[in-house]
């Protein structure tokens, strides 16, 4: 820029005085009125040539300073001061200088804190522009719809496969309007609240997705278990009510079958009855309402009190008991709950069991600070199908048989989270027609 100036100032200078010059030459005989024009000439051309250096100086300066106006970090060069417009317009950009750092500053820390909200929200945040390229999306949305590396900049529909989406962000950038629907992507169900972000220079959508899947897989389970409570007290009361009228209709004068009928009665009673039993005890379960404070329980006497309470029923069956010896261990947990889950599983294994096999318990230590007990019998088994969802409230393998031995359906989900309630596991494995095995893992308590 410097030697442009200079060069236009001199070249501006010799196209003045040449003319001049010239016409001395041509018109003035006198040696020395020539060698003096020519002096004055050169004077004129290297005064502009410096006067242009000057300037070129200034504006060069000014230029550099500008420049780093907006990196904070880089050392400014020095600004020439003046007298004249150029100095006027140094002093202006001077005095500029700390207020737009301030304002930069300002909209860089707003802006790091708009998108350090919008990156931890659980919510899924997107936003696009006009022609429905990703402009933004926060971690939660990347993990709703997988992740797919660097999204900024490219088109929507090649991040998201599902249309739904896309069609709603359509619909806001065409209309204008806000747009509220629940859509489905990558398996899984989202609220999506859509508006319109315009001003002068940008149009384009900004969207909120909150994931519904779990309220909906609760009320999926609410309204399973409603039905399910219903099918379970509906068998009773209708077995109940059949043969109370049967009595009242004359069966009361049935001397050979009245005491039959009553015994029916009395045996659905007494099935409602456990059913409400192990529905309250579920419930306080989930409530996470259990024995006020966890104790230590010797695992030998909660195990050797299961055994014992199932003996008669395993002894009618001809079954063999078969307890290993147990170490001395101590667990953390609540006594009545850890002996109520043994005593149900224990209680399966004998009642789907064969005539005359076998049910056994073994326990062992385990690295980590953890115990394992394993129950096991050689009885029917559970089909593969059926493993997932031995653990579910009111689900039988079996549901003839289930009934039949008394079952209510509940028993492995209490056992299952009265067991998690103590920071344990439980997991099953099984072959049809050969048996299952259930094993829970505890932590062993060690006192202090």
């Amino acid at each position: 820029m410097r030697a442009s100036i200079a060069r236009r100032a001199v070249t501006a200078a010799a196209l003045l005085a040449v003319p001049f010059v010239v016409l001395i030459f041509i018109f003035v005989g006198d040696l020395r009125v020539r060698v003096l024009s020519l002096a004055l000439a050169l004077a004129a051309a290297g005064g502009a040539w410096l006067l242009a250096e000057t300037l070129a100086r200034r504006v060069n300066a000014l230029t550099a300073f500008v420049d780093t106006m907006l990196d904070q970090q880089a050392a400014r060069p020095p600004l020439v001061h003046g007298d004249d417009e150029l100095g006027e317009l140094t002093r202006s950009v001077a005095g500029m200088t700390p207020k737009i750092a301030e304002l930069v500053n300002r909209l860089s820390m707003e802006l790091t804190r708009r998108e350090a909200v919008l990156a931890s929200m659980t919510e899924a945040v997107l936003a696009v522009d006009a022609q429905l390229n990703v402009t933004f999306c926060n971690h939660s949305f990347q993990k709703a719809i997988g992740d797919h590396g660097a999204a900024q900049g490219i088109p929507l529909i090649r991040m998201v496969r599902d249309p739904d989406l896309f069609r709603v962000l359509k619909q806001v950038v065409d209309s204008g309007e806000p747009v509220h629907r629940r859509v489905q992507l990558s398996g899984r169900s989202f609220d999506v609240n859509a508006s319109l972000l315009a001003n002068s220079t940008f149009r384009g959508a900004i969207a909120i997705l909150h994931d519904v899947s779990p309220e909906e897989h609760l009320e999926r389970i609410k309204r399973d278990f409603i039905a399910n409570v219903s099918h379970e007290f509906r068998t009773p009361l209708a077995t109940i009510r059949g043969y109370a009228e049967t009595l009242l209709d004359g069966g009361l004068e049935d001397r050979k079958n009245r005491r039959k009928f009553v015994e029916i009665i009395q045996a659905n009673g007494i099935r409602l009855n456990n059913i409400a039993a192990d529905l309250l005890t579920l419930s306080d379960l989930e409530a996470g309402r259990p024995e006020p404070e966890p104790g230590p329980i010797p695992l030998a006497d909660a195990i050797a009190s299961a055994v014992h309470a199932v003996e008669p029923a395993a002894r009618l069956r001809g079954l063999n008991l078969r307890v290993n010896e147990i170490p001395e261990v101590v667990i953390l947990g609540y006594g009545i709950r850890f002996e109520q889950a043994v005593l149900n599983l224990l209680d399966n294994a004998v009642k789907f069991n064969r005539e005359n096999g076998e049910v056994g318990i073994e326990v062992e230590r385990r690295t980590e600070g953890r115990v394992e007990i394993s129950i096991w019998d050689t009885g029917i088994g559970i089909p593969a199908l059926d493993l997932a969802r031995v653990f579910e409230r009111f689900y039988r393998v079996d549901k003839a048989r289930s009934r039949q031995v008394g079952g209510t359906g509940l028993g492995l989900s209490i056992v299952k989270h009265a067991i998690e309630q103590m920071n344990g596991t439980i997991t099953v494995t099984s072959t049809l027609e050969e048996g299952s095995r259930f094993t829970i893992s505890l932590p062993e308590f060690i006192s202090r």
